[in-house]
Protein backbone atom coordinates (compact mmCIF):
# COMPACT_ATOMS: atom_id res chain seq x y z
CA UNK A 1 0.00 0.00 0.00
CA UNK A 2 1.41 3.40 -0.98
CA UNK A 3 1.80 6.34 1.37
CA UNK A 4 -0.79 8.28 -0.62
CA UNK A 5 -3.31 5.45 -0.13
CA UNK A 6 -2.63 5.50 3.62
CA UNK A 7 -3.23 9.26 3.57
CA UNK A 8 -6.53 8.75 1.74
CA UNK A 9 -7.52 6.11 4.30
CA UNK A 10 -6.65 8.48 7.17
CA UNK A 11 -8.96 11.13 5.72
CA UNK A 12 -11.86 8.68 5.97
CA UNK A 13 -11.34 7.78 9.64
CA UNK A 14 -14.04 8.86 12.10
CA UNK A 15 -11.70 11.36 13.78
CA UNK A 16 -10.77 13.01 10.48
CA UNK A 17 -14.39 13.17 9.39
CA UNK A 18 -15.45 14.66 12.72
CA UNK A 19 -12.78 17.35 12.57
CA UNK A 20 -13.40 18.18 8.91
CA UNK A 21 -17.18 17.98 8.74
CA UNK A 22 -18.38 19.28 12.09
CA UNK A 23 -19.16 22.95 12.53
CA UNK A 24 -16.49 23.66 15.15
CA UNK A 25 -14.21 20.61 14.95
CA UNK A 26 -11.46 22.07 12.82
CA UNK A 27 -11.39 25.41 14.66
CA UNK A 28 -11.25 23.70 18.05
CA UNK A 29 -8.45 21.32 17.06
CA UNK A 30 -6.43 24.16 15.50
CA UNK A 31 -6.87 26.19 18.70
CA UNK A 32 -5.71 23.24 20.81
CA UNK A 33 -2.73 22.79 18.46
CA UNK A 34 -1.73 26.44 18.82
CA UNK A 35 -2.10 26.31 22.62
CA UNK A 36 0.07 23.17 22.74
CA UNK A 37 2.61 24.86 20.48
CA UNK A 38 2.67 27.91 22.72
CA UNK A 39 3.22 25.84 25.84
CA UNK A 40 5.79 23.54 24.29
CA UNK A 41 7.91 25.86 22.19
CA UNK A 42 7.37 28.82 24.50
CA UNK A 43 8.92 27.05 27.47
CA UNK A 44 11.58 25.46 25.29
CA UNK A 45 12.70 28.89 24.06
CA UNK A 46 13.22 29.97 27.68
CA UNK A 47 15.57 27.03 28.13
CA UNK A 48 17.29 27.71 24.80
CA UNK A 49 17.86 31.35 25.75
CA UNK A 50 19.50 30.15 28.97
CA UNK A 51 21.72 27.83 26.92
CA UNK A 52 22.67 30.80 24.77
CA UNK A 53 23.59 32.73 27.91
CA UNK A 54 21.12 35.47 26.99
CA UNK A 55 18.64 35.23 29.86
CA UNK A 56 18.16 33.74 33.33
CA UNK A 57 21.90 33.66 33.88
CA UNK A 58 21.43 33.35 37.63
CA UNK A 59 19.72 29.97 37.30
CA UNK A 60 21.65 26.73 36.90
CA UNK A 61 20.84 25.10 33.55
CA UNK A 62 19.83 21.83 35.22
CA UNK A 63 17.41 23.57 37.61
CA UNK A 64 15.75 25.44 34.76
CA UNK A 65 15.52 22.21 32.78
CA UNK A 66 13.81 20.37 35.66
CA UNK A 67 11.29 23.19 36.05
CA UNK A 68 10.43 23.73 32.39
CA UNK A 69 10.60 20.32 30.76
CA UNK A 70 7.40 18.86 32.29
CA UNK A 71 5.52 21.81 30.78
CA UNK A 72 7.40 21.53 27.50
CA UNK A 73 6.64 17.83 27.20
CA UNK A 74 2.97 18.31 28.13
CA UNK A 75 2.67 21.00 25.47
CA UNK A 76 4.43 18.77 22.96
CA UNK A 77 2.01 15.91 23.68
CA UNK A 78 -0.95 18.26 23.14
CA UNK A 79 0.64 19.67 19.99
CA UNK A 80 1.49 16.22 18.63
CA UNK A 81 -1.97 14.78 19.27
CA UNK A 82 -3.83 17.71 17.77
CA UNK A 83 -1.37 17.86 14.86
CA UNK A 84 -2.01 14.19 14.13
CA UNK A 85 -5.73 14.94 14.03
CA UNK A 86 -5.18 17.86 11.67
CA UNK A 87 -2.92 15.76 9.47
CA UNK A 88 -5.49 12.95 9.27
CA UNK A 89 -8.11 15.48 8.25
CA UNK A 90 -6.15 16.68 5.19
CA UNK A 91 -3.52 13.96 4.81
CA UNK A 92 -3.43 13.79 1.00
CA UNK A 93 -3.07 17.56 0.69
CA UNK A 94 -0.38 17.58 3.38
CA UNK A 95 1.49 14.74 1.73
CA UNK A 96 1.84 16.79 -1.44
CA UNK A 97 2.79 19.99 0.37
CA UNK A 98 6.37 21.23 0.43
CA UNK A 99 5.56 23.25 3.55
CA UNK A 100 4.44 20.06 5.33
CA UNK A 101 7.64 18.28 4.37
CA UNK A 102 9.72 21.21 5.62
CA UNK A 103 7.73 21.24 8.87
CA UNK A 104 8.26 17.52 9.46
CA UNK A 105 11.97 17.80 8.60
CA UNK A 106 12.35 20.72 11.05
CA UNK A 107 10.62 18.78 13.83
CA UNK A 108 12.86 15.77 13.18
CA UNK A 109 15.93 18.03 13.30
CA UNK A 110 14.67 19.49 16.58
CA UNK A 111 14.41 15.97 17.97
CA UNK A 112 17.89 15.04 16.77
CA UNK A 113 19.27 18.25 18.23
CA UNK A 114 17.67 17.46 21.61
CA UNK A 115 18.97 13.89 21.48
CA UNK A 116 22.50 15.06 20.69
CA UNK A 117 22.30 17.61 23.50
CA UNK A 118 21.26 14.96 26.03
CA UNK A 119 23.68 12.26 24.88
CA UNK A 120 26.76 14.39 24.22
CA UNK A 121 26.64 18.03 25.31
CA UNK A 122 24.88 17.53 28.63
CA UNK A 123 27.47 14.98 29.79
CA UNK A 124 29.81 17.73 30.95
CA UNK A 125 27.08 19.84 32.54
CA UNK A 126 28.72 19.74 35.98
CA UNK A 127 31.51 21.90 34.55
CA UNK A 128 29.22 24.60 33.12
CA UNK A 129 25.84 24.21 34.84
CA UNK A 130 26.05 27.44 36.81
CA UNK A 131 28.18 29.45 34.43
CA UNK A 132 26.79 32.63 32.94
CA UNK A 133 27.80 31.54 29.46
CA UNK A 134 27.60 27.82 28.69
CA UNK A 135 30.13 26.23 26.32
CA UNK A 136 29.86 26.66 22.57
CA UNK A 137 28.23 23.23 22.07
CA UNK A 138 25.41 24.09 24.50
CA UNK A 139 24.93 27.52 22.92
CA UNK A 140 24.82 25.90 19.48
CA UNK A 141 22.17 23.44 20.70
CA UNK A 142 20.04 26.34 21.94
CA UNK A 143 20.44 28.28 18.70
CA UNK A 144 19.67 25.26 16.51
CA UNK A 145 16.58 24.54 18.61
CA UNK A 146 15.23 28.06 18.21
CA UNK A 147 15.92 28.09 14.46
CA UNK A 148 14.39 24.69 13.66
CA UNK A 149 11.28 25.37 15.76
CA UNK A 150 10.89 28.75 14.04
CA UNK A 151 11.12 26.99 10.67
CA UNK A 152 8.53 24.41 11.79
CA UNK A 153 6.15 27.16 12.94
CA UNK A 154 6.53 29.22 9.77
CA UNK A 155 6.04 26.11 7.62
CA UNK A 156 2.92 25.30 9.63
CA UNK A 157 1.55 28.77 8.99
CA UNK A 158 2.33 28.45 5.29
CA UNK A 159 0.42 25.16 5.31
CA UNK A 160 -2.62 26.88 6.78
CA UNK A 161 -2.74 29.22 3.80
CA UNK A 162 -1.99 26.66 1.12
CA UNK A 163 -3.74 23.46 2.25
CA UNK A 164 -6.80 24.36 4.30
Amino acid sequence: MSILRVCAWLEETPVALLIRESTWGFAIVVAIHILGLTLSVGTLVWFDLRLLGVSMRGYPVSALYRRLMPWTLAGFAIMFGSGAGLFATYATAAYGSLAFRIKVAAILLAGLNALFFHLVTERGITDWNEGVRPPRSARLAGLVSIVVWAVAIVAGRVMSYTIF
